[in-house]
């Protein structure tokens, strides 16, 4: 319900001449998206000049005027950039904050800009637009930089051996570099569902009006190039209505902000006393209001957090696209809020990890220490049976017995004797003593992908050359 204190709000320049009656002021506040929309202004703005040279071009308007619009375009992007703008809730979003203040700077001209489009075609673009900035300059970089901080941290301290985990469960020893390489393979595959969505992204819908298209002899091959778009639009309902590029954004930013929330699910685990696997540096971390001596893995624990947010946007977005009619409907304002919040998180937690990572300590001592207190290597003493002729089912059940065994005598593997070894299998021989070892068990899992010193090195060197290339 309305404020009791609402009053009439003035008049709408751009479109009131249909109506007998201002637009009540509560409808006024709640119709704007000028709060939030606004940061599309760069993109707006280079969209209607891209527009009024193709106009001038195809003699629609005449070439001074397309000169005084472009001009006056650049001025009040000039009073944006320096904050010296009055966005008016009146004036409903920024597309008509900036026209507006177009035409007080240079009269009639101004008028003429909006020829042959409509607001649904050029929010479509603008928006467009703003995507595909946002990942070529603040994702994509981004994606490129933490991978090359895990690279950096593989090189320096991969050699180090650690269990790797299933069911949070001590499994089998693997390299430290494979495990943060790891991370850089999902990292590709962000980048390459982000590089998909901008492929998708990439058609402009400016002259598509409001739904039908314009009975302007306009170009919009010209506008598109000009703009930086690998083509226009096929179809004018499709165009002005279509979110999928939103979609797809918030859909990249999930998965991405799963491996986030991994990593930093790991981080938070390791960092704990009961890991002590690494030490975030201090300037990651935070203390206790009541606890002293409290060491808190906050910036991880956030990143894990927000993931949830993200999700929540690509819902929203899902949610307000299911059931809308062709072409352009008003719902479709409620898309930015949720594509930029997953934007801004994605990228904030990106850049969290970049900052972070190099700051962490890595503890290979306690990695070590705790290969050795798990069994990591019966999967080894099975393999060494089944290589000995026995049939892995068997060998599998041998060494369970085997395990339980040293559980009640409190034997790690590497402490037990040949004979020890043979009371449960006569097929092990004096070189189980060498093959039962952390370092012989990793260094033995040669196949592609896997975590031997030399498969590592080769995974090491095909993600520096892959990141390399991006770079030239």
């Amino acid at each position: 319900m309305a404020d009791s204190t609402d009053k009439k709000a003035g008049p709408q320049i751009t479109w009131g001449g249909r109506f007998s009656e201002p637009t009540d002021a509560f409808v006024a506040r709640l119709n704007a998206s000028v709060g939030f929309d606004q940061r599309l202004y760069a993109q707006d703005i280079a969209g209607s000049q891209a527009h009024a040279r193709m106009l001038a071009a195809q003699g629609v308007i005449s070439a001074e005027d397309a000169a005084a619009i472009t001009a006056g375009l650049e001025a009040v992007k000039a009073d944006i950039d320096a904050g010296d703008f009055d966005w008016s809730v009146a004036l409903e979003d920024v597309h008509m904050n900036v026209e507006h203040r177009l035409t007080a700077r240079i009269g009639a001209a101004g008028g003429r800009l909006h020829t042959a489009r409509s607001r649904n075609d050029q929010v479509a673009t603008d928006l467009r637009l703003w995507v595909l900035d946002f990942i070529d300059a603040q994702v994509l970089p981004r994606l490129d930089a933490l991978q090359g901080v895990l690279i950096q941290a593989a090189e320096e301290h991969g050699q180090a051996i650690l269990p790797g985990y299933t069911h949070l469960q001590r499994a089998q020893p693997v390299l430290l570099a494979h495990h943060l390489l790891a991370y850089v393979e999902m990292l590709d595959r962000d980048r390459g569902r982000f590089a998909d969505c901008r492929r998708r992204a990439a058609e402009s819908p400016l002259g598509c009006a409001a739904l039908a298209g314009t009975p302007f002899p306009i170009d919009r091959a010209a506008t598109a190039k000009a703009l930086g778009f690998d083509r226009p639009a096929a179809n004018s309902l499709d165009a002005v209505g279509d979110r999928d590029f939103a979609v797809e954004f918030a859909s990249a930013a999930s998965l991405c902000m799963v491996h986030l929330s991994r990593l930093s699910e790991e981080l938070v685990v390791w960092s704990s006393q009961e890991f002590g696997f690494i030490e975030l540096g201090d300037a990651f971390a935070t203390g206790s209001s009541i606890m002293p001596q409290k060491k808190n893995p906050d910036i991880p624990e956030l990143v894990r957090g927000k993931t949830g947010r993200v999700f929540g946007d690509l819902v929203a977005l899902l949610t307000v696209l299911k059931g809308l009619p062709l072409a352009y409907n008003k719902d479709l304002q409620e898309d930015k809020e949720a594509l930029f919040d997953a934007a801004d998180t994605v990228r904030d937690s990106l850049e969290a990890m970049i900052r972070l990572l190099p700051a962490t300590t890595w503890r290979a001592d306690r990695m070590r220490a705790a290969c050795d207190a798990g069994f990591v290597t019966a999967t080894d003493v099975a393999d060494y049976l089944a290589n000995k002729g026995v049939p892995f089912r068997e060998a599998h059940h041998v060494v369970g017995r085997l395990v339980g065994w040293c559980i009640a005598e409190q034997r790690p593997l590497t402490a037990l004797t040949l004979a020890e070894f043979q009371r449960f299998h006569s097929a092990f021989a004096e070189d189980i003593l060498r093959a039962v070892t952390v370092e012989a068990s990793v260094a033995a899992r040669t196949s592609q992908g896997g975590t031997a010193p030399l498969r590592v090195a080769e995974a090491l060197a095909a993600a520096k050359a892959r990141l390399a290339a991006r770079h030239g």
